[in-house]
């Protein structure tokens, strides 16, 4: 019994001397290849709308693995997890049409894919506009996705001018850290990991 305590006791002390803020692997090898089944349309539509493939792909990659006829528990719908009521409005007003995709447009593969790569655009050309480093503009645009983009500019400063500005004196490595260190939401340093390790492979 002494013998057992003693080990239980090892292990106890070995669990909490593990480094709990280290990132835990994540492979990204099945959902990319998910995700590359789509691939054609998202060529296409990266390059309509100037959107990088391999941004595109990653984020598919991440949200559902290639599947379309996910659903999240807040009603984000299909490939890129769109919410209608927010992204897919955003993109309507930028097209010029009223109202919302519905769930059935976005469980579509090829309007889902249409729609969030459209929002990327808007951010991209829109509120974050004036990013100079484009891979800190890939990696601005990931955050941003997820958790909104005024969200991560506040990480910066209240004031848009001055957070971009602020964006500009760091290259794609500090940015990521200011997000792990400061960003509100938990998960936008996890979400940006994930990218990351996504466009490795693609």
């Amino acid at each position: 019994m002494k013998l057992t305590g003693l080990l239980v006791l090892i292990l106890i002390l070995a669990g909490c001397s593990s480094k709990p803020t280290q990132q835990a692997e994540w492979n990204p090898t099945v959902p990319v290849q998910g995700a590359l089944t789509w691939m054609p349309i998202s060529e296409q539509t990266g390059q309509e709308w100037g959107v990088s493939t391999k941004v595109i792909t990653a984020i598919i990659a991440v949200e559902t693995g290639g599947n379309p006829a996910l659903v999240s528990t807040s009603n984000a719908v299909g490939l890129m997890q769109i919410k209608g009521s927010t992204a897919g409005k955003d993109v309507y007003r930028h097209m010029g049409l009223k109202g919302q995709p519905t769930d059935a447009e976005l469980k579509d593969p090829a309007r889902n894919i249409t729609i969030g790569t459209a929002y990327l655009s808007v951010l991209e050309n829109g509120i974050l506009k004036g990013i100079n480093d484009p891979e800190v503009m890939e990696y601005a645009l990931v955050v941003s996705y997820a958790n909104g983009a005024g969200a991560m500019l506040r990480t910066f400063d209240n004031d848009r001018p001055t957070a971009i500005k602020k964006i500009n004196r760091m290259n794609a490595q500090q940015f990521m850290q200011h997000i792990a260190k400061n960003h509100p939401a938990p998960q936008a340093a996890r979400y940006l990991y994930k990218i990351t390790r996504a466009m490795e492979v693609l």
